[in-house]
């Protein structure tokens, strides 16, 4: 009990006194505000036009005139790390969040685990009163809970949300998202066809959880985390919102820094002093290596506009129109539930809080891509290839980025993007408003803040206190500092004296309106970072970070990287690790079982993670399906994992069996069978890949068909050597539900086998020769 019982207890209760105070669920405050976190993805600086930028968000406006901007909050560069932030109030490594879940190392500081001593403010207020729901993107927890048979304690409903609906990973199709609702996966309402969007589908979530609790409790409030895959990669936008832009920024990205600045000097977003940094301020593959003479990473070297052809510089231009549709449907949709909140009279009493997770996402290279799982895998994008899907980009027959130029264009007036130090990566939009509770409208705030000071601030808000033990947890002290008082107040100081930084490599420090800030290239496998560059800028007067003072004040940069280094240990930030993406992304990570040569799955359960399944990648194995068949006609899928941009199947189809190997979505290798299926009981269908060679960026060997130990088919393939999807591909047996590996499969989705019963799928990467499997199975049937 919270309460001691104050009441009184004899043997009869008819002398008895009740006393219901312990036992009556938390109230908040009477009068107390909702809350709501709209947390966008990878939205630049400058994109909004609110911050001077070209995309129009007329609803994320409508906030604004209500509430203040800052100019000056920051984030961690990355997703996880900095959602952590965002309702932990503490620093990204002391929240085992060094960088993104899927990422997770096995140190105390990138674990992809949130200590329970560092509380949610979904935690709090739910102790307190309010109620909690979450839409949209989660996560926040490592790739070994991510699937049925693991803990849900880091799940929404294991941090303090009552109620979820949304993905658990870094991204999803949004065509085809891998939905969770609560506490178990869910297919989708409805198809593309039938005009399905992911944040369509979540802000129909978002107001049904609000409207279930105040037809009940009208005056209780709640505090919602709205996180849309918006304008995370895969960028996927109804074609009617992409149109909207058509020609907006054929004038390309350097000329659309030159605007955006321009815009951003009239609203006083930044000082009329500002220029704008070189494209390339960091390197090139052609003017930098590595202190070992490591090549610079070609992904993080941008294009001048001027050197496109016409066909790339259309190509690009289209690439920022299907960006701009997808930021903007994501506004439209914050609109609807504005409106909810404002027909049912709550908008006033509402803070809420918009914000991006990080800067612009560089992720797409020079070149942009038409799917992002190509840098997961080691394999540069296709011009030609991008070339010849222009007019996909944004549907689902793409998983599509733009390319870097635009991530700088969309960060004005910073330096780089998405996982640097710089304020390309760091200085994010925050838009603050609670009209009932403030007097400020429309107005800019310039004090600097961090992610982590949006806890403290609603917190000061609401006028609670976070509990000293949650869960029986002692709850360890925030690093963030409220923001109250500058909502109303322009001239308050800012609470925040430092901020220390990490991300894949990338350092900086700010310290009292300097900033030390390495040029390491992130994910670029440097190492040496005892060898590494600082430069020193002035940020209180040079935002832009254009005049390195390093040379000039080196006393002043000695204090300010021993700052860091001290922050750093603090905040318990090593070790440091810039490996490549596939590098990382490979790290062995916790496994609820062990590894084993033999997995069985069986149709009619739930999809299972890529993270938890069998590892065909890279290794020879072996597909086998255990059916009754008791006649011809049967048809449909056996086995399916991953989808168009990345994946392989084994189906049945015109009586023949099939498979194939869709390779990272360039090339879709089939084979099928040259006989007609047996009939019969416990058949055995199998396909298996005996691997043969090995490259920088693939498998290579045979693929042969089996009817029990009859052969059928054979033909040489390659199979990608990384993950099928960032977040885990989904595995099936009987059917296919989302976004399909081939358009090959018969009949209609799920694509569900019908005409036969399959009893198991068995994938074995034991290597061992696929006769000895057969007589395993014979034996194994017998024995059942």
């Amino acid at each position: 009990m919270s309460k001691p019982f104050k009441g009184v207890v004899n043997v009869d209760i008819r002398d008895s006194e009740p006393d219901w105070a312990p036992f009556e669920p938390p109230r908040a405050p009477d009068g107390a505000p909702n809350v709501v976190y709209v947390v966008l993805d990878d939205v630049g600086f400058s994109a909004m036009s609110c911050y001077g930028g070209p995309i129009e968000t007329p609803n994320i406006d409508r906030i604004v005139a209500k509430g203040v901007r800052y100019t000056q909050w920051h984030t961690t560069a990355l997703c996880s790390p900095t959602r952590a932030c965002l309702l932990t109030g503490r620093n990204h490594t002391r929240n085992s969040m060094a960088c993104i879940t899927e990422a997770a190392i096995g140190f105390p500081n990138a674990s992809g685990t949130i200590p329970p001593e560092n509380g949610m403010l979904s935690e709090i207020l739910g102790e307190l009163g309010w109620n909690t729901y979450m839409v949209g993107k989660w996560h926040l927890c490592p790739t070994d809970e991510m699937n049925l048979a693991a803990t849900r304690r880091n799940w929404p409903t294991g941090r303090g949300f009552e109620r979820w609906y949304g993905f658990l990973g870094a991204e999803t199709n949004q065509w085809y998202p891998d939905l969770v609702y609560d506490n178990h996966p869910v297919d989708q309402p409805r198809t593309p066809e039938e005009g399905y969007h992911l944040t369509e589908d979540i802000t129909d979530k978002a107001i049904e959880f609000i409207k279930d609790a105040k037809t009940i409790a009208p005056e209780k409030p709640f505090f919602l985390y709205y996180a849309p895959g918006a304008c995370h990669a895969p960028h996927h936008a109804p074609k009617e919102w992409i149109e909207k832009f058509a020609g907006r920024f054929d004038m390309g990205y350097e000329a659309m820094r030159e605007q955006t600045l321009a815009n951003q000097k009239k609203l006083g977003i930044v000082s009329a002093d500002t220029e704008l940094p070189p494209l390339n301020p960091i390197g090139t593959p052609e003017t930098r290596t590595g202190p070992e003479g490591q090549p610079f990473p070609a992904l993080d070297s941008t294009r001048p506009w001027s050197s496109l052809d016409a066909d790339e510089k259309r190509l690009f231009a289209r690439m920022a129109e299907v960006y701009a549709g997808f930021l903007a449907h994501a506004d439209h949709q914050i609109g609807r539930l504005l409106d909810h909140l404002e027909q049912t009279e709550q908008l006033e009493n509402t803070l809420l809080i918009v914000v991006s997770d990080n800067g612009a996402s560089g992720e797409g290279g020079p070149n942009g891509s038409v799917n992002e799982m190509k840098i997961a895998n080691g394999i540069a994008d296709d011009l030609a290839e991008n070339l010849a899907k222009l007019d996909e980009l944004g549907s689902p027959t793409t998983y599509n980025h733009y390319t870097n130029g635009w991530a700088m264009a969309f960060n004005t007036p910073f330096k780089m993007w998405k996982r640097y130090e710089f304020n390309g990566g760091t200085s994010d939009p925050c838009i603050v408003s609670w009209p009932a509770g403030t007097k400020a409208r429309g107005e800019i705030r310039d004090q600097y803040h961090h992610a982590i000071d949006l806890v403290p601030t609603v917190l000061d808000v609401l006028g609670v206190e976070a509990p000293e033990t949650i869960k029986g947890h002692v709850q360890s002290p925030f690093d963030g500092v409220s923001m109250r008082e500058s909502i109303d107040d322009a001239s308050v100081p800012s609470g925040r004296k430092t901020q220390f930084y990490s991300m894949l490599g990338s350092r900086s420090i700010w310290h009292e309106g300097w900033k030390a800030v390495t040029t390491h290239p992130t994910i670029a496998g440097w190492g040496n970072f005892n060898d590494d560059e600082w430069e020193l800028y002035h940020v209180d007067v040079d935002r832009a970070e254009l005049m390195n003072l390093a040379s000039e004040q080196p006393d002043k940069l000695r204090e300010l990287v021993n700052v860091w280094f001290s922050e750093a240990g603090a905040n318990g930030a090593f070790p440091l690790d810039d490996r490549s993406a596939l590098e990382i992304m490979a790290t062995p990570r916790p496994q609820l079982t062990a590894p084993r040569d033999r997995y069985v799955y069986y149709p009619d359960t739930a999809a299972v993670s890529e993270w938890q399944s069998v590892n065909v990648k890279n290794r020879s194995f072996t597909i086998g399906a255990l059916v009754d068949i008791p006649a011809s006609g049967a048809e449909g899928v056996l086995f399916a994992q991953g989808s168009r941009f990345g994946g392989h199947a084994l189906y049945v189809k015109d009586n023949r069996l099939h498979y194939v190997n869709n390779f990272v979505g360039i090339t879709e290798q089939k084979i099928v069978g040259s006989e007609d299926l047996p009939a019969g009981e416990n058949l055995i269908l199998s396909a298996s890949f005996e691997k043969e060679a090995q490259k920088d960026d693939r498998a290579t060997g045979t693929l042969s068909l089996y009817h029990g130990d009859q052969k059928v088919g054979e033909a040489q393939i390659k199979i990608q050597l990384g993950a099928f999807a960032i977040a885990g591909a989904s595995l099936y047996v009987g059917r296919h539900e989302g976004e399909p590996v081939t358009e090959d499969y018969p009949g209609e989705p799920p694509h569900s086998f019908t005409g036969g019963t399959i009893n198991r799928v068995a994938i074995d990467v034991s290597g061992d020769p696929y006769l000895d499997l057969e007589r395993e199975a014979e034996l194994m049937l017998m024995r059942e």
